[in-house]
């Protein structure tokens, strides 16, 4: 069965492709509808065109049976080229067996084939599997905060929150000497620099605040909530605080000059955080 899965096997049994035909784009769309919840999916005709000029669609497959996408077009800001990363879906099924990074790999590879040097896309800064993947493992850093980048949104993962989005930079052509190294870091530190602090409610959720002090280092800490998804689906209100209190500790610090550089999992269970870690 697929849940009893572990990542190693799931992973084993993955083959991923660039995607050209109609077909393989209608299962884009398929897929697209089913992990969202709405039948308001991208239509074939646009994918199939952005990967005919410049852009990229790649399918992971298991055992035949698409389970996973990943949608590109190209991008241009005035000055510079990149490859917009648009989307991303991995079924649920498959979920948080490393079918992400995958996908991401390819994405580079195919990126690097085609001429690119950056890669950009944007993911909810409080959907700490996505900040783990893009920051710590990826290697990607954000120094740019949009607000309800989406409008309201109704599909299953969004509903009933602004639509704030980190912007990622993954910048695929350097190599290891080149990217971003941090020192170690201590759990003391991040609890001690970091611009959130918490307290737990009776039902063990935590509730955001801004600290009215704290000492600056040479980096700086955000903590977010290790479970939004739950957050969310309980109470919405608490949701909405952790939105607005990171919002504005992200704001305030990219303003300031500090970028997004790490991230810290917290594998301690009695704390209900992990940390982005920024440096200037």
């Amino acid at each position: 069965m697929l849940n009893d899965l572990d990542q190693s096997e799931a992973t084993n049994g993955i083959t991923i492709r660039s995607l050209h035909s109609i077909e393989e784009m209608e299962q884009v769309r398929k897929l697209e509808s089913k992990i969202w919840g709405f039948e308001d999916s991208i239509p074939t005709h646009q994918t199939i065109t952005a990967a005919k000029n410049g852009g990229l669609v790649l399918g992971a497959y298991f055992e035949g049976e698409m389970i996973g996408f990943q949608y590109s077009f190209p991008g241009f800001d005035g000055q510079t080229v990149y490859l917009c990363s648009h989307m991303l879906g991995i079924d649920q099924a498959f979920r948080n067996k490393g079918i992400g990074k995958l996908l991401k790999i390819a994405q580079r590879e195919e990126a690097l084939k085609l001429g690119y040097k950056l890669i950009t896309w944007t993911y909810d800064p409080l959907e700490t599997a996505n900040g783990y993947l893009n920051i710590s493992k990826l290697g990607g850093v954000c120094r740019t905060y949009i607000e309800n980048c989406y409008g309201e949104m109704d599909d299953l993962l969004n509903s009933g929150i602004p639509s704030d989005r980190f912007l990622v930079e993954w910048h695929i052509s350097k190599n290891e000497d080149e990217k971003e190294n941090l020192r170690q870091v201590e759990l003391s530190e991040a609890l001690e620099h970091s611009l959130i602090e918490w307290e737990e409610n009776e039902d063990g959720l935590p509730i955001p605040n801004i600290k009215d002090s704290f000492e600056m280092s040479d980096l700086a800490f955000v903590a977010v909530p290790k479970d939004f998804r739950t957050i969310r689906e309980s109470n919405i209100h608490i949701a909405n605080k952790w939105r607005m209190k990171t919002r504005e500790s992200f704001q305030n610090l990219f303003r300031n000059g500090w970028k997004v550089t790490g991230f810290y999992k917290i594998s301690e269970p009695n704390l209900p955080v992990h940390f982005y870690i920024l440096k200037k």
